[in-house]
């Protein structure tokens, strides 16, 4: 049995002094006035259970709509009701999981369903439209993105400018960050049939580089985008993202305060994070940790600045990946990731959980 505890705040990440300034591990100084967590979210409550590796969860338009949901190893694509109903889309049959490839990220726009799997020779985004028996009229929209058995990326978002952005990994090898001609290690985006977005900064479809493995996208209300990146052996990430700016892995990992590089907002320990989806409500940012088994909070001051994070049920419920959003009642889904091959399942894993943020 998981330990039935919640670790509300890790003092060891953050070190604050007098009444109006805190600084977290990355070095950066924060007005802690406009950075308070608040309240504890609510317990969670089960949506569905006896999934497998759910990786990414995307909400249908409309009030009360389903999500779309993936299961990375069964490369199945699921519709899940908020009542927790579960209906068979389709199984994506060029998807070839393996390692921590597979069928990952989801995106939705209006009928049109996006994903990001792992190929036969090459991680891809494909565009589906979505009709009542199901995935039908598959166009191919990028291909030619490195995989690897690690490393993948994976996470697939659209963006309040309408675009969609795509997170990739360097596969482990390392120098593909810093490589502009290579998708590897970037962030993309892209117009829904797969073209360089408008405005983007080298002409092609690389947003930012100079990352490691990006799993999270999540836009704050003022349209700033944050990233949340694994780290190697010290330091996990989270970034604000600029259109152009390189992020410094593998020269950097964690704060290097180098002026090629951008600095991370926050940075944990990889046991204690191990980031992977992310959402923004409420003020804040809320992060899956997996090895780190807890699902972080980070409150946002007004200028974007990272405050004190805030650990929430930590061992409870294991890794948790998946980290939506609902876009009208005002929760969050959180999928745990027990079956992935590094998680110890219990019954019932592995879930979709609905919570309230503080």
């Amino acid at each position: 049995m998981r330990k039935l505890w919640t670790i509300m705040l890790l003092t060891a990440l953050t070190a604050c002094s007098g009444l109006t300034a805190c600084t977290n591990r990355g070095g950066e100084v924060l007005p802690t006035a406009a950075v308070s967590a608040g309240a504890a979210p609510s317990d969670p409550e089960d949506v569905v259970t006896g999934l497998a590796v759910p990786w990414g969860i995307a909400f249908l338009p409309g009030p009360g709509g389903d999500a779309v949901v993936t299961e990375r190893d069964t490369a199945r694509v699921l519709r899940v009701s908020r009542t927790g109903q579960v209906t068979d889309l389709a199984r994506i049959e060029d998807a070839r999981p393996d390692g921590e490839g597979g069928l990952m990220g989801v995106a939705v726009k209006e009928d049109q369903v996006f994903l990001y799997y792992t190929a036969e020779l090459d991680n891809r985004i494909v565009r589906y439209r979505l009709t009542g028996d199901g995935l039908t009229d598959q166009q191919l929209l990028v291909q030619g993105i490195p995989k690897g058995g690690i490393h993948n990326g994976g996470r697939l978002a659209f963006g309040p400018d309408g675009f969609l952005y795509a997170t990739t990994g360097e596969t482990g090898d390392r120098d593909l960050a810093q490589q502009r001609d290579s998708l590897g290690g970037k962030i993309l985006r892209m117009t829904v049939d797969g073209a360089p977005a408008p405005g983007n900064p080298f002409g092609t479809l690389v947003y930012s580089y100079g990352h490691r493995n990006v799993q999270g996208l999540a836009w704050d209300g003022s349209g700033r985008l944050y990233a949340s990146e694994f780290g190697a052996n010290s330091y996990d990430e989270v970034n604000r993202i600029e259109p152009g700016a390189n992020y410094g892995w593998p020269e950097v990992e964690g704060r290097g305060n180098d002026q090629r590089y951008v600095n991370p907002i926050l940075t944990w320990s990889t046991a204690e994070a191990s980031p992977s989806g992310m959402a923004y409500a409420n003020g804040s940012l809320w992060v899956g940790a997996l090895r780190g088994a807890r699902l972080w909070q980070i409150p946002l001051g007004e200028d974007g600045s990272a405050g004190a994070p805030v650990a929430h049920f930590t061992e409870r419920y294991g890794r948790l990946r998946a980290v939506a959003a609902t876009p009208d009642d005002g929760k969050l889904w959180v999928g745990t990731s027990n079956k992935d091959g590094r998680g110890s399942p219990e019954d019932g894993d592995d879930r979709i959980m609905s919570v309230t943020p503080s």
